[in-house]
């Protein structure tokens, strides 16, 4: 009898000490989330604030890329927060969620890329620059850039459909809902990596080509090298975002390969650390570079990360 009450016991403390690590990863990784969706939203009004930035190319294309990062952070902390909470959701529903997640993580690298291109415009091609890179050409960039996300996620669904759904019990999941557990066969799993691939290759090359052709131009005497060296800065920044969202990417299934190497324990505490700044904080990097580093948005949004308190200093630069 005493047997049976200690082993109940011991399930007890055992169940305890689950939830309270479940509690204390939420709270550790939604205060860090918190803070990076803050910067972000107060961005994303910041840019939508003057008409300099709604006029001006290079911001329209950074509140695309943006948006797209802000939304893919909070349905991924969503995600996240129904993981911890030991919640498994029906493969509709978990597929929703993913497919939207997965859209928004294909927009950052394409609006990269023409970001690197619409600075390569500027450097190389400076009486050009205001006839091809136009309000009008950007738009129409993004909606491509959307177009082509929107298209890899109907062929990731069409994929899905080969599955054998009806043959399930149910439609409820059995494992935790992630972009891995939505790779239903190896056509999807073999077409995600190829797209992967060939997205990142194209911004890869991209950007390389951009900042080594901004290298080039500077040498030029007819070159401005102040602007010249700006664009080469930003594209290195380009690269480095890249290299972080594609280790976003990777982020599942890497934990999927060290789940089980772990302890139960210390993978918790490993994820929470590494979702936070492998997957949370790319996201809001674009904003604290841009934010800080340019002249013209600096002071718009310290005066609105204060709620107002700060007063914006006059700017002349654009």
């Amino acid at each position: 009898m005493s047997d049976t009450s200690g082993s109940q016991t011991n399930i007890t403390d055992g169940q305890q000490v689950q939830l309270l690590e479940r509690v204390t990863g939420s709270v550790v990784t939604t205060l860090p989330w918190c803070v990076f969706f803050f910067i972000n939203v107060t961005m994303l009004f910041t840019l939508r604030s003057k008409p300099v930035f709604c006029e001006t190319s290079r911001y329209v294309l950074l509140y695309n890329l943006l948006f797209a990062d802000t939304v893919q952070m909070a349905l991924s902390h969503l995600l996240y927060l129904i993981s911890a909470s030991r919640l498994f959701l029906t493969y509709p529903v978990c597929g929703f969620l993913n497919f939207l997640v997965n859209l928004t993580t294909k927009i950052s690298p394409l609006t990269l890329l023409v970001m690197s291109l619409e600075r390569y415009v500027a450097v190389c091609y400076p009486l050009r620059h205001t006839t091809i890179i136009t309000i009008r050409n950007t738009g129409v960039a993004i909606v491509v850039i959307w177009a082509l996300g929107s298209l890899n996620i109907l062929t990731r669904v069409l994929l899905m459909l080969d599955f054998p759904f009806k043959d399930l019990e149910s439609l409820q999941m059995k494992e935790f809902c992630s972009d891995v557990s939505m790779v239903l066969g190896p056509r999807s799993n073999d077409y995600d990596s190829a797209f992967i691939c060939v997205l990142f290759v194209s911004a890869g090359v991209a950007i390389s080509f951009s900042y080594f052709s901004v290298i080039i131009a500077a040498r030029s005497a007819s070159t401005d090298k102040a602007s010249a060296r700006k664009a080469r800065n930003t594209l290195l920044l380009h690269l480095v975002q890249l290299c972080l969202i594609l280790s976003t990417t990777m982020f599942t299934s890497l934990f999927m390969a060290l789940s089980g190497i772990l302890t139960r324990i210390l993978f918790v505490r490993f994820y929470a650390f590494l979702y936070v700044c492998v997957s949370l904080f790319p996201r809001c990097l674009c904003s604290l570079i841009y934010g800080f580093r340019d002249q013209t948005i600096r002071p718009v949004l310290m005066h609105h990360l204060c709620c107002g308190f700060l007063k914006p200093a006059v700017s002349n630069s654009k």
